[in-house]
C-alpha cells in the first residue's frame, strides 16, 4: 500500500443505541460545511449503465434487529423530527419488510436514526463505494494506467495495462507512432498480437452467472477499447489496432493472436489514461460495472495480491478496516461492482465509508468519490430525471440537495449518500432493501422519500 496506515480506535456504542464513531473529528462546523457545500457539478460522461435484472435468490445475512427504546433521547429538535418521520416512513409497504437504514450526523458522528443498521443485505452497486475507496487509497488519485506497444520477432504487441477507458482514438495515436517506427526501419508488414497477461484468465465471481456476460459486465481482461461489450475484449482491441495500422499503409500478416511480450521487445508507443480521480468520478456517477471490476484487480496488484476477485476484495477489507476503521460486521464482498448476489454489506458500513468523504484529511485522497456522487434530479447521473428519480410529490423538494450512490438488482435496491439537513448540518445516510415485491420505480420513489426526509424538506 502506498499510503501509511493510521492507527484508528475501534467503534464504540453507547447504551442508548447511538454510537461514537471510529475516529475523532478534526474540523469545526464552519470548515466542515465549507468542505461539502461545493458538492460536485455533474461531469459529462458516457451513457448511463442501466439497472441489472436478474433472478432474486432472497437470501440475506441477518443480525438481531437493533433495539434502542430511547434512541431519540439527546437529539436536537431537527434530528428528532428526522428520526420520528423515518420511523414511520421506513414501514412504507413499497419497501417491503427487509430494510436496513441509518443516518449519521457528519459533524458529531452521532447516530441520528437507525433501523436494523447492522443487518447486512445485498447492496447492489453501493459496493462500488468500497471498491473506489480502496482503489484511491492504494493506487493514489493521480495514478494513470499505461497501455504499451512493443516490437519483437516481427510482431507488434499491444500490452494491456488495466485501462478500462482506452479508446480507439488512443489506439490510433499509438498506431501512428508504431507506423513511423516501422517505416523508419524499412518495414512495411508486421504481425499483431495482444498481451493481456497482467490479469489471469477471466472467471465468474461468486454470485455471478454467465448470463451477466457481456452486457452487464464483460469478462475482466487487462485490455479493452471503447468499452466494447464482447467476450474477448483483448483480441477485439488488437483487431482495432491492426485496422489502424493497415489504414496507415502497413500490411498486417495473419490474424491477431495472443503473445506475452518478451523483455527484449523494443518499446514503440505508450498511452497513459486520465488520472484515477477522473476515472472514479465517472465510475460513481454512471455506476460502471466494468471499470469497477478492473479497478479491483489493479488495486490488488498494487497491494501485492493476485489480480482476482479474491485478491481484490481482501485488499478492500484491509483498507476499510485497517486504514479507516470502518466497521465490517457481517461484511461479505465477492466482486468490485456489486453484481454479486452473495455480497452482503450493512447500511452502517456504507454510511461509514461515505462519512470519510466529509473529513478534510481525506479530501485529496477520496474527494473524487464525493464529486462523482449523482445529484438528485440532475441529468447525467443515476439520480437524474431520466431514471425517474426525485420526481414525486414527496421527494421533488430534494432536487439538487441530495448526493447519493444508487444500487439496483432484482430483489435489491439501495441509496446511500449525503445531504444537508434543515439545521445546516450534513447528514450521511444509507438505505438498503431486499426482497420487496413492488415495482423498482415504486421502491425508488420510496427511497427518494427517505432521503428527502433526511434533508428535512419533506417534513
Amino acid at each position: 500500500m502506498n499510503d501509511r496506515t493510521e492507527v484508528v480506535p475501534p467503534t464504540a456504542f453507547t447504551p442508548n443505541g447511538r454510537h461514537r464513531h471510529r475516529k475523532p473529528k478534526q474540523l469545526g462546523t464552519g470548515a466542515r460545511r465549507a468542505l461539502v457545500l461545493a458538492m460536485a457539478v455533474p461531469v459529462a460522461s458516457a451513457a448511463l449503465a442501466g439497472p441489472s435484472a436478474f433472478a432474486a435468490n432472497g437470501n440475506t445475512t441477518a443480525t438481531t434487529p437493533d433495539t434502542a427504546p430511547d434512541a431519540n433521547e439527546g437529539l436536537d429538535p431537527t434530528d428528532q423530527a428526522i428520526a420520528a418521520n423515518l420511523d414511520i416512513r421506513v414501514n412504507d409497504e413499497r419497501l417491503g419488510s427487509n430494510v436496513s437504514g441509518v443516518v449519521l450526523d457528519a459533524e458529531s458522528d452521532g447516530t441520528v436514526w437507525d433501523h436494523n443498521a447492522d443487518t447486512a443485505l445485498m447492496p447492489a452497486s453501493n459496493t462500488k463505494l468500497a471498491t473506489a475507496t480502496a482503489a484511491l487509497t492504494v493506487l493514489g488519485p493521480n495514478h494513470q494506467f499505461k497501455t504499451k506497444v512493443v516490437y519483437g520477432d516481427g510482431t507488434l504487441t499491444l500490452v494491456g495495462g488495466g485501462d478500462r477507458t482506452l479508446t480507439s482514438a488512443d489506439l490510433g495515436e499509438m498506431a501512428k507512432d508504431a507506423v513511423a517506427g516501422l517505416k523508419a526501419a524499412g518495414l512495411t508488414s508486421v504481425k499483431v498480437a495482444v498481451d493481456d497477461s497482467l490479469f489471469p484468465e477471466p472467471t465468474l465471481a461468486r454470485g455471478w452467472n454467465d448470463g451477466y456476460y457481456p452486457d452487464s459486465v464483460a469478462p475482466v481482461r487487462a485490455l479493452v477499447v471503447d468499452g466494447h461489450a464482447v467476450s474477448d475484449t483483448s483480441i477485439d482491441a488488437g483487431q482495432v489496432f491492426a485496422k489502424q495500422l493497415a489504414a496507415d499503409g502497413i500490411t498486417v500478416d495473419g490474424e491477431v493472436t495472443r503473445r506475452t511480450a518478451a523483455i527484449t521487445d523494443v518499446p514503440v508507443a505508450c498511452h497513459k489514461s486520465a488520472k484515477l480521480s477522473d476515472i472514479v468520478r465517472h465510475l460513481i456517477k454512471v455506476s460502471d460495472n466494468n471499470i469497477a471490476e478492473t479497478l479491483l484487480r489493479m488495486t490488488a496488484l498494487r497491494a501485492g495480491q493476485p489480480a482476482t476477485f479474491e485478491g481484490g476484495t481482501a485488499v478492500v477489507r484491509d483498507v476499510l478496516s485497517q486504514r479507516y476503521g470502518v466497521s465490517l460486521e457481517n461484511f461479505e464482498m465477492y466482486d468490485g461492482s456489486g453484481l454479486s448476489r452473495d455480497t452482503r454489506i450493512s447500511a452502517r458500513t456504507l454510511a461509514e465509508i461515505l462519512d470519510l468523504l466529509t473529513e478534510k484529511r481525506y479530501e485529496h485522497l477520496l474527494g473524487s468519490i464525493r464529486e462523482g456522487l449523482p445529484v438528485a434530479g440532475v441529468a447525467g447521473g443515476t439520480l437524474g430525471p431520466e431514471w425517474g428519480r426525485f420526481d414525486d410529490e414527496n421527494s421533488k423538494c430534494a432536487v439538487g440537495k441530495v448526493y447519493g450512490k444508487t444500487g439496483t438488482l432484482t430483489g435489491a435496491i439501495a441509496l446511500s449518500g449525503l445531504t444537508q439537513g434543515k439545521d445546516g448540518q450534513w447528514k450521511v445516510f444509507s438505505f438498503v432493501e431486499n426482497g420487496s415485491t413492488a415495482k423498482n420505480s415504486a421502491i425508488r420513489d420510496a427511497m427518494d422519500g427517505l432521503a428527502a426526509t433526511v434533508n428535512g424538506c419533506w417534513a
